[in-house]
């Protein structure tokens, strides 16, 4: 065999080896960890005394949600909740007291379970799947829609501000008539944001919400944001917690009272349900 026959020979073995190898690659190297998600949903689904456990599908994939009706007769709009990294929809720092805490003020809470990864996956880690949180805020949505909900507010704690602002940066602020984030800014330590936060996508009352002891990063993006709400929708505001830490322990009540009151200042939407 002539040496260029040979080289041609040896470089199409390589090259069907490596493309058998690829064929058994998962679809997507930075996909969430789908296991940590089942264990955390079988973990918490028994447990639930307030709300009622379901699956929605996001692109093929069911998750968890649970739907927590109004606790009043007049309903006054639905919440959809995203919990901060790595934890679930029952969360017992803010997910879970804010899921079963507004309902008592008439408001239908949809809290939902957020792609995941490792328990020691920081910021940049999360950033690839970022872009699965789409279908799912996407479905909540949609679920809402079908049980005739027109009034959607979006809450959203430390990593799930990142998604759901990466949600609004394509999806924009449409399907929403307000906007909630809890600790937005939080990453990890010599981790940075690549981008800044899509600030002018927002078309909705948009409310911030910190604690006086949260991370220097949340406290500088919370510094940075006062100058632009004049120019967002009223009654678009920021509150800083006086001695809340991020996960706003021992501070639940105060969430809850400090978000109840401003949802009751959002302009009246006619027919919401």
């Amino acid at each position: 065999m002539k040496q260029g026959s040979r080289i041609q020979c040896c470089g199409t073995f390589f090259l069907r080896a490596f493309l058998m190898y690829s064929a058994t690659l998962p679809c997507s190297v930075h996909a969430s960890d789908l296991e940590r998600e089942q264990r955390l949903s079988d973990q918490i689904v028994d447990a639930i005394l307030d709300g009622e456990p379901l699956h929605l599908n996001a692109n093929g994939h069911d998750f968890l949600a649970i739907d927590t009706l109004a606790q009043t007769a007049t309903v006054k709009g639905a919440v959809i909740i995203l919990h901060g990294r790595g934890t679930h929809p029952d969360w017992q720092q803010v997910t879970g007291p804010l899921r079963t805490g507004l309902p008592a003020d008439g408001w239908r809470t949809l809290s939902l379970q957020m792609p995941v990864l490792a328990k020691d996956a920081k910021y940049y880690d999360y950033i690839p799947v970022f872009p699965e949180a789409m279908p799912r805020i996407d479905a909540a949505i949609r679920y809402l829609r079908e049980q005739g909900q027109k009034r959607i507010v979006l809450i959203a704690h430390s990593c799930s501000v990142h998604m759901s602002m990466d949600w609004i940066e394509q999806r924009g602020t449409a399907d929403l008539d307000a906007y909630i984030t809890i600790g937005m800014g939080a990453t990890d330590f010599r981790q940075p944001m690549k981008r800044p936060l899509p600030f002018e996508k927002i078309q909705v009352p948009l409310l911030n919400i910190y604690g006086s002891e949260d991370y220097p990063a949340v406290q500088r993006l919370a510094g940075e944001l006062e100058q632009r709400l004049a120019g967002m929708p009223p009654p678009s505001s920021q509150v800083r917690v006086a001695g809340a830490n991020h996960y706003f322990d021992n501070s639940a009540g105060e969430l809850i009272a400090i978000i109840s009151a401003w949802l009751d200042t959002l302009p009246p939407r006619d027919n919401n349900f």
